[in-house]
């Protein structure tokens, strides 16, 4: 759920060697990697993982619930699953698409409110369209990056979305592109509610949580928290708040375990039979590529291998990162649960477990902050141009330093010198050309690019 600075790239590299189907790593193997990554690295709190192998399921743990809290997490330990969500809305779509109730090719104006405006296009906008990212809709509404990563989606109701939705200008004809869109999948969720008439959150629970026993598992709408919640941290180790979700729920809600969430992956990846089978065939029918390698179902990404495809998805809210996949051809399956939130995230870990040839990432090393005199950053305040329509506006408030993109929220950056700045709610540095105390300009690093930017008045 998480806003990045640059776009992100979905499609990992395929392992070159068609390499004969491994063996999943042990639970010991399993052991060291999340010690490694959390003492040996200090890039994580707590991770929770289950696997599924041959139909047998299996869990490993380690960390804590928190930073200042040393009861350790376990299968158990509730964690946000951010955009896993995701594949919940889309599975529920698929089933209402199979009854005959959702036309997937039919304009979403069709299922919308009667009255709802939509972007003017050639080519009307569809469910398949918002499921596969492929709409055109790009940004989020100002109300939630206002807010930053501070629980931005709290409150956020279905009018505001519609609203919203009815301002919009396409950023590329429908079909046309992958333009990962939070935004998007609420209006599935609107979608769902206009068809079942019932709010998205009961039909979630009716047709998904409860089928699968997932009973530890909630939408998060504000309610109370879990018992036992894991808590969330931020990239530097602080705690971060939880989210909760109104209008924007379909793309981000989901409260879960590492327990509850292998049912769910059991099912999709075939390794236990169950109700949900022709929903889940459907999900992985149609595709769509997006970049040079991997494509896009029904709100699944689906990666090659050397030997096979990865179907899965991540998630990331303020305090959490989260994985959730499955190896098509052998239906092995594995959830990964982290109470840290940071750019590179937990995916290696998934991808590993399921194909043992993927790397792991090496993790970086922790930056520090250092202390400046805070006058010195009024010389930095001001706009620069990074690229044709793409400003990043720096300001400063209460002797911090802040750096805004186009369309993004605005975000805290770190001084490691006087000129040279890092951010901790993505991977990404900021340095400033300065003269007589005025910045001229600044150049973002991230993603292993360098996007020199002149200031502009």
């Amino acid at each position: 759920m998480k806003p990045a600075l640059a776009a992100a790239t979905f499609a990992l590299l395929a392992s070159t060697a068609l390499a004969q189907e491994a063996a999943m790593p042990t639970n010991g193997e399993i052991s060291k990697i999340l010690a490694d990554r959390i003492d040996r690295d200090g890039a994580n709190v707590g991770i929770a993982v289950a696997v599924i192998e041959n139909g047998e399921t299996r869990f490993v743990s380690h960390g804590t619930l928190g930073r200042d809290d040393p009861a350790p997490v376990n299968e158990f330990t509730p964690f946000e699953a951010g955009s896993i969500t995701k594949v919940f809305t889309s599975l529920v779509l698929a089933q209402l698409a199979l009854d005959g109730e959702i036309d997937l090719d039919a304009p979403i104006t069709d299922y919308l409110p009667e009255g709802t405006v939509v972007p003017a296009s050639d080519t009307p906008i569809t469910a398949f369209d918002l499921a596969t990212h492929m709409s055109g809709l790009t940004g989020l509404p100002p109300e939630i990056t206002a807010r930053g990563l501070d629980n931005p989606y709290s409150g956020y109701t279905d009018t505001q979305l519609l609203a919203w939705l009815g301002e919009q200008e396409l950023a590329r004809p429908v079909g046309e592109g992958f333009e990962y869109s939070n935004v998007g999948v609420a209006l599935l969720g609107e979608i769902i509610e206009g068809v079942t008439n019932e709010p998205y959150a009961k039909t979630v629970e009716q047709r998904v949580l409860f089928p699968l026993a997932m009973e530890s598992s909630r939408l998060a709408l504000g309610a109370e928290l879990p018992e036992g919640m894991a808590i969330g941290h931020d990239p530097a180790g602080a705690v971060a708040n939880y989210w909760d979700f109104d209008a924007v729920a379909p793309a981000g809600a989901l409260i879960t375990t590492a327990a509850d969430l292998i049912k769910f992956i059991a099912a999709a990846s075939g390794a236990t039979e169950t109700e949900f089978k022709p929903a889940f065939d459907a999900m992985l029918e149609r595709t769509r590529p997006i970049g040079d390698s991997g494509s896009i179902g029904l709100g699944w990404f689906i990666t090659p291998t050397g030997s096979g495809e990865i179907v899965w998805h991540n998630g990331r809210t303020g305090g959490f990162s989260s994985f959730a996949g499955f190896e098509r051809m052998s239906g092995n399956g594995v959830v990964v649960l982290s109470n840290m939130s940071t750019e590179q995230g937990i995916n290696d870990i998934g991808m590993h477990l399921l194909d043992p040839s993927l790397p792991l990432r090496e993790q970086p090393k922790p930056r520090e902050a250092v202390e400046i005199d805070p006058a010195i950053l009024d010389g930095y305040a001001g706009d620069y141009l990074l690229a044709p329509g793409v400003v990043m506006t720096v300001t400063t408030e209460d002797g911090k330093l802040f750096a805004q993109l186009t369309d993004q929220p605005a975000l805290e950056i770190f001084p490691e010198s006087e000129t040279a700045f890092f951010y901790r709610a993505v991977e990404a540095q900021v340095t400033f050309d300065v003269v007589d105390g005025q910045a001229r300009s600044l150049t973002l690093f991230q993603n292993g690019q360098h996007m020199p930017a002149m200031r502009v008045e």
